[in-house]
């Protein structure tokens, strides 16, 4: 009998947010696949968990994700976990679950925490619609093919990037896309957790006075509508404020009128704002 793929996910930083589902799964499975068996080692002794781990990264997803895949036909249950969060995002995890699939093996997800999800909960940037877009490439050239790919992507964008190369991104960032909004999380739900909320700019003269420490999670505002007219704003106000006389509250009222008229929500929040203001 074939068994089963599950794909754990792991905290972040702060090891209470595991799941009781997922450590009853890290105790049941026959084995763990594990980034770093440093990494996970640690977690199972936090929680007296002992099973048998084996490596499973970059360097060698070819041959140890083969080794797995045959474990699994002869009916073993394996648990695939990644340093912090969430086993598949931005990690080879997601070439064991295409294998799994092509294989005819059940893959069962137990889901948690992941830090793409939770910077951009923090960053006060539209979450409605958003796209992950993963590590920049180290190439200098694929780094700009990439970020000019983004010129025009209205939705929220997510990136993940190392401390030493922060300096680098941001000010990529900021040559490619202007000068946007940006929300910056380090040390996710650890003691020095921090997000820094403002332009790319400001984040850039922020971190050439201070340096870099953690993982980071930027979360980047997209390209605004610059094509709309006064006239637009006007009428999607008016839309505004037939919601709010409906009995809607100012933010539903936005959201919905957003919606229908194609005017950015933030946009068109400041707008109504200033109208009323205006009119005070």
């Amino acid at each position: 009998m074939t068994g089963s793929l599950y794909l754990v996910s792991t905290p972040i930083g702060n090891l209470g947010d595991i799941s009781k589902r997922a450590l009853q799964k890290l105790s049941e499975v026959d084995f763990i696949a594990s980034e770093d068996t440093r990494v996970t080692l640690k977690l199972l002794i936090r929680f007296n968990i002992k099973k048998q781990l084996i490596s499973y990264h970059e360097y060698n997803r070819r041959e140890s994700g083969l080794r797995i895949i045959n474990r699994i036909l002869m009916g073993e249950n394996c648990a695939l976990v990644t340093d912090a969060g969430t086993p598949g995002i931005s990690d080879p995890g997601e070439d064991l679950v295409i294998l799994c699939i092509e294989s005819g093996i059940p893959v069962i997800a137990i889901p948690g925490p992941c830090a793409a999800v939770t910077a951009l909960t923090l960053s006060g940037l539209p979450s409605g619609r958003f796209t992950f877009e993963g590590f920049l490439s180290t190439v200098k050239k694929s780094r700009f093919e990439h970020l000019n790919e983004l010129k025009t992507e209205k939705r929220t964008m997510i990136f993940y990037e190392a401390p030493h190369k922060l300096n680098r991104t941001l000010n990529d960032m900021l040559t490619v896309l202007g000068d946007r909004r940006v929300s910056i999380s380090r040390e996710l739900t650890k003691l020095y957790e921090e997000t820094l909320r403002c332009s790319l700019s400001e984040a850039i003269a922020h971190y050439e006075q201070t340096t870099p420490r953690g993982e980071f999670v930027l979360i980047l505002e997209g390209a605004q509508n610059e094509s709309l007219s006064e006239l637009d704003f006007t009428k999607a106000a008016a839309v505004v404020n037939n919601y709010v006389d409906e009995g809607f509250s100012l933010k539903d009222a936005v959201k919905k009128a957003a919606e229908e008229t194609g005017v950015p929500k933030n946009a068109l929040y400041k707008a109504t704002i200033k109208q009323v203001i205006s009119k005070k």
